[in-house]
């Protein structure tokens, strides 16, 4: 509340990326005037001092009169007045019926250390399939950054992506099988599909089952309580729709939602899209041990996998694990829209840093490579020494992050 009352600096990153969304976001109602410099049309620049009193006035009411402030009071009042104004349907009923649950996160064991992801309507299970699927391979005897691990990499990706895209859906409407997805033998059979020596073109959810603006923030206190969690309002600053006087714009997350009748994530009221934003955790021996997460839409899973394995695999410490260059494969069948099916193999994006002759190889086994700028996610995390309670924390070179410790 007081960074939104007395105002704070605003990052290089974050300035570059407001002035660049300006005018897409401007045409919508109530942008202008609550997320421009004194609501006259202009993105704050690197540096520069932002204030949003509006949102400090929510935030302290919340804080005085708890969450129906927000759910059942003026506000809602307000938020259902500014959709009927603009031909939107969310309405003070809809917000009064919210509730929030409380869920069980699942996990996988690899390599001695348990893997900690939330289940679907979310995606953490990508990152648990992947690697329950990758550690049927010896990564001892793996160059990180060789095209053997980049391959193994993204063609279990594929597969993993193939079930996201059947099964991930909010599970009050459609339960996704997940122990069975999540399980060693399900992975035994899908590592199965995978050539060696060729990448897929097109990859199936498995058959034998029963019928994306993100900020990651991490923190831990001095009694070893870890915290990971992640925000999104989805598509660079949401929906762009910002009700008047309270300071946030809306987010537009329904466009996770699949537009075809009979889907497990298919349209439906009441229903919660499939949802990208999945913050992570892991224990070994079962204490904490670390907390963290990658921001980025489809990259977050594949940022968790190779951030485990650096860890794990290839000996790297907690910034070292961040800082080493990453692969972002884009082009598997997707939880959403009209759900067009992957029949090329996609497209593999390497960071700086792999080398021509990995590059060369992965080209002769069908991977088409492309140069991608940006795609590679944002990483923040901190891993607690299980012998002395001591922290260490790493932060994302990429983005605008720190780690601090107070």
């Amino acid at each position: 509340m007081a960074y939104a009352r007395n105002g704070h600096p605003i990052h290089e990153v974050i300035a570059y990326y407001w002035n660049n969304k300006l005018v897409e976001m401007s045409k919508w109602p109530g942008f202008v005037e609550q997320f421009t410099v004194d609501g006259k049309g202009r993105a704050p620049r690197t540096g520069e001092v932002w204030r949003n009193p509006n949102l400090a006035n929510t935030l302290e009411t919340i804080g005085r009169e708890g969450r129906d402030a927000f759910y059942k009071g003026d506000m809602a009042r307000t938020i259902d007045a500014f959709f009927r104004a603009n031909k939107g349907f969310l309405r003070y009923e809809d917000m009064a019926a919210h509730t929030g649950e409380w869920v069980e996160p699942v996990s996988v064991n690899y390599r001695g250390l348990d893997v900690w992801e939330l289940p679907p309507n979310g995606q953490g299970i990508a990152a648990l399939q992947m690697l329950n699927i990758l550690e049927g391979y010896d990564f001892s005897k793996i160059t990180f950054g060789s095209a053997e691990h980049v391959h193994l990499f993204t063609e279990a990706k594929k597969l993993a992506f193939a079930d996201r895209a059947r099964w991930y859906a909010d599970p009050a409407f459609q339960p996704a099988p997940v122990a069975r997805l999540i399980s060693d033998d399900y992975a035994a059979e899908r590592r199965k599909l995978i050539d060696p020596d060729k990448a897929a073109k097109a990859v199936d959810a498995g058959a034998q089952l029963n019928q994306g603006d993100t900020i990651y923030l991490t923190t831990a206190d001095r009694d070893g309580m870890m915290v990971s969690l992640i925000q999104s309002n989805y598509r660079g600053m949401g929906s762009g729709m910002a009700p008047p006087g309270l300071g946030f714009i809306f987010q537009n997350r329904g466009e996770q939602f699949v537009l075809k009748a009979g889907h497990a994530n298919s349209f439906l009221p009441g229903k919660r899209p499939f949802h990208t934003i999945i913050p992570a955790f892991v224990t070994k021996d079962g204490k904490p041990y670390i907390s963290f997460g990658l921001m980025g839409g489809a990259m977050q899973p594949q940022g968790h996998v190779q951030i485990v394995m650096n860890l794990v695999d290839f000996g790297m410490n907690l910034q070292e694990a961040g800082d080493a260059p990453r692969m972002h494969h884009d082009g598997s069948t997707e939880p959403a829209g009209q759900m067009v099916a992957m029949t090329d193999g996609g497209v593999l994006n390497l960071e700086t840093g792999f080398s021509y002759e990995t590059i060369r190889e992965l080209m002769r086994k069908g991977h088409q490579i492309e140069f991608a700028d940006g795609p590679y996610g944002g990483y923040q995390a901190i891993k607690r020494d299980p012998d002395t309670g001591m922290y260490v924390g790493a932060s994302e070179s990429r983005k605008d992050g720190q780690a601090a410790g107070y």
